[in-house]
């Protein structure tokens, strides 16, 4: 039995520096584009699984006598932060396509040449993302200016160019359209958005699409970067 429990405290310290190891070498591979961004993470998501096995093990270990030991102690930590990351995707809908128009929403042109979304369908779902969307986010709406769109369009690409990690790939100030590029700064993650800015009653109305390249939800970023946009332009 003792050799049972000091095996269940060793193998928690193994689990516990594996987890670890990929917790640090899949952002950063990721990150030097030596893998693509979602094998980084998905890297990154194993490392915290193993963090919360060595936890389970090290607690087994330590309930039967032995002891707090090291892989007890770096697996809660792996866990915790791992948790944590993950807690803030459960509060948002699992779906990586936002707009502001979900019935005629803004569409994607100068994007779909680019090489990572080759071969990709860029059309908008429609459907059960305007439904989970609607539900997850209650108060994105279009936002409205009190200037005509000749007016409001140079402001809308200032404002874009302005946003975090941001790359502008198309400008059509004749349809009033602005598309971009956003790449996150640790794993590298590409999120497409497009920019209209249309007429309204004398003045003008901005409708936003953010979409992730990757994975079947965004953690919230595509909102996010929607809501960053509107309220630089408030």
């Amino acid at each position: 039995m003792a050799q049972a429990e000091s095996g269940a405290a060793q193998w928690a310290m193994r689990l516990a520096a594996v987890g670890a190891g990929l917790f640090i070498v899949g952002p950063l591979l990721a990150h030097f584009w030596v893998v693509p961004s979602l094998t980084g993470f998905v890297l990154f998501d194993l490392g915290g699984l193993l963090g919360l096995v060595a936890l389970g093990l090290g607690v087994t270990a330590a309930l039967r006598g032995h002891g707090a030991g090291a892989g007890l102690a770096l697996g809660g930590l792996m866990t915790v932060v791992f948790l944590g990351l993950a807690s803030g995707g459960a509060k948002v809908p699992r779906i990586n396509d936002i707009t502001t128009d979900t019935v005629n929403p803004p569409r994607f042109v100068k994007a779909g040449d680019l090489p990572g979304n080759r071969g990709r369908d860029l059309t908008y779902p429609g459907g059960s993302f305007a439904e989970q969307q609607r539900a997850g986010y209650p108060d994105l709406a279009p936002l409205q200016l009190a200037l005509p769109v000749d007016e409001a369009f140079p402001r809308v690409e200032a404002a874009a160019r302005s946003l975090p990690n941001a790359e502008i790939i198309r400008v059509d100030p004749a349809a009033h359209v602005i598309e971009g590029v956003c790449t996150s700064r640790l794993f590298r993650f590409q999120d497409d958005f497009v920019v209209e800015v249309r007429p309204q009653d004398g003045g003008s109305v901005v409708q936003m699409r953010s979409k992730s390249r990757d994975g079947k939800g965004d953690l919230g970023v595509n909102a996010a970067r929607i809501k960053a946009l509107f309220a630089k332009l408030s």
